[in-house]
């Protein structure tokens, strides 16, 4: 079901729960029918002015303003209880169709005008003195909240206040490896925009509040992949642009295996093989798109783009793209004596993430700075042919992460001749991302059952890959990242541990 689908029917249902409801509040039942005059009636009916129900235009917004005006509608037909406001936002047509239907609940007047009329009545007897009609008042003031209530209704709120800033506006995000050195290290904390790229609706909405795909302590899932929405994205602010940072989901974490130390793919343990993964539970985890690992890299490649790597040098429609200043690759450290450890550190030189015999990742200016020391040579590492995405030795035969493509990159609405021998780079997009059944049969492909040799893209896709680029897993391993992948525009760090641990300081 699609999110539009299942706002429509949660709205159809509203308002046919709201009919009996009107009619109890002196209103004609079919007012609760008109689209978009329901809530300025309803608003009404609880004691707010007809324009508050403008605020139902703004998305996001008009999901505090429905939970105000269902809680605000018990509480006129007398139900204070704090399990009544809970029923009335979860539950809503079902209570709405409780009040209309049952016979004993009957609409005692807007609650707002109401309290207003009783605070007044407080204040007028605070002001004139009167102890005993003050005390009566406050003792029998059936608007008084205890003090457990009170605690109650602010920790929810909180709670769905943060949740709903995580799921719509900023989420925090922490960096937890180093293939964005040296423009983003280790430890880093973002502040990550949902907005910037379009804030993406929630699709798996059986969830724990605040918690991503793991609960902590309990090694399972925080999620149940059932009921699900399909994907629906609200209006961007700004396009993904060339050298963009993004945060997106991995792309190929839709079946993993969970390990202390990380999470592997199901597709990256079937590349490497068995010797690798010796030590893992081999419990495979799937997950929903929207609860995949987060991933952070930068845009190196846009819908439509051709792309190409020559002696580390990225090539986009054949012009060399512009290269981020601090981008790393693996060098070599010689030394007559001992390296001076605390000079790389006071230079940002990440010495735990190093794969030993003195092979560091650096930057030009580190590499600079190493130089200028003495008695030291620095050289840069080759790095050999190795097997990458798209993972067909006839396309990709003598490919390194330093020589690389060239490769086209899908963009909505472009259409490719495809063969069996030039599918490999789309295959997952047509079978995975964009959900056909694809059968290549000796020199014919089969998408949906119908023979084919070409496809239209569904979807835009982006190249992503990190700014250490001898020590990145991106887009050179696994492929494309589809646009309904896309979570966010990192913003800024707001704080910064030393090597990802607080033991060593704060940067």
């Amino acid at each position: 079901m699609s999110f539009s689908v299942f706002l429509l029917i949660l709205y159809i249902l509203v308002s046919i729960s709201l009919y009996k409801v009107f009619e109890k509040a002196g209103r004609p039942g079919w007012q609760a029918l008109v689209p978009g005059y329901n809530f300025v009636v309803w608003s009404e009916i609880v004691g707010r002015k007809p324009a508050y129900a403008a605020w139902m235009l703004f998305p996001i917004v008009n999901i505090f303003i429905f939970a105000a005006l269902a809680i605000d509608l018990v509480r006129s037909f007398g139900l204070h209880k704090f399990w009544h406001s809970f029923v009335a936002v979860v539950f809503a047509p079902i209570t709405f169709a409780y009040l209309g239907f049952k016979p004993e609940e009957t609409y005692e007047g807007p609650i707002l005008v109401a309290e207003r009329a009783y605070k007044e009545k407080l204040e007028t007897a605070r002001k004139s003195n009167n102890q005993t009609q003050f005390k009566k008042l406050q003792a029998n003031n059936p608007y008084q909240k205890g003090a457990a209530r009170e605690w109650t209704e602010s920790i929810i709120f909180a709670v769905f206040a943060a949740a709903f800033i995580r799921m719509f506006l900023i989420e925090m995000y922490k960096i937890p490896t180093s293939s964005m050195e040296g423009s983003l290290l280790v430890g880093d904390f973002l502040c990550v925009s949902k907005m910037h790229y379009g804030v993406r609706m929630p699709m798996t909405i059986a969830m724990i509040p605040l918690l991503h795909n793991r609960i902590p302590f309990f090694d399972t899932e925080s999620y149940l992949e059932k009921p699900s929405l399909k994907y629906f994205r609200l209006p961007a602010l700004e396009k993904i642009d060339h050298n963009d940072p993004v945060v997106f989901n991995y792309p190929e974490g839709d079946s993993v295996v969970i390990t202390p130390g990380r999470t592997y793919s199901v597709y990256d343990i079937k590349r490497q093989g068995v010797a690798r993964t010796s030590d893992i539970q081999q419990e495979i985890v799937t997950r929903p798109m929207d609860k995949m690992d987060h991933y952070i890299k930068r845009c190196i490649g846009l819908p439509g783009d051709s792309l190409k790597i020559v002696d580390r040098q990225v090539y986009i429609n054949g012009v060399a793209a512009d290269n981020p200043t601090k981008m790393q690759f693996a060098y070599i450290i010689r030394s007559e004596g001992p390296l001076n450890i605390k000079k790389l550190q006071e230079w940002d030189v990440n010495i735990s993430d190093s794969p030993g015999n003195n092979i560091f990742m650096l930057s030009q200016d580190q590499v600079d700075k190493i130089r200028g020391m003495g008695n030291v040579t620095v050289e840069l590492l080759p790095q050999r042919a190795r097997d990458l995405f798209p993972y067909d030795p006839n396309i990709n035969a003598g490919w390194s992460v330093d020589n690389y493509g060239p490769l086209y990159i899908p963009k909505k609405g472009a259409t490719v001749s495809i063969t069996p021998a030039t599918i490999a780079p789309y295959r997952r997009i047509i079978e995975t991302y964009e959900k056909n059944d694809l059968k290549i049969d000796g020199d014919k492909i089969y998408i949906n059952g119908t023979p084919a040799d070409s496809y239209t893209f569904q979807m835009d896709y982006y190249w992503m890959m990190g700014d250490n680029r001898h020590n990145s897993e991106d887009s050179r391993v696994w492929g494309y990242v589809p646009e309904d992948h896309i979570v966010g525009k990192p913003l800024f760090i707001w704080f910064s541990t030393k090597y990802g641990d607080i033991k060593n300081g704060i940067r």
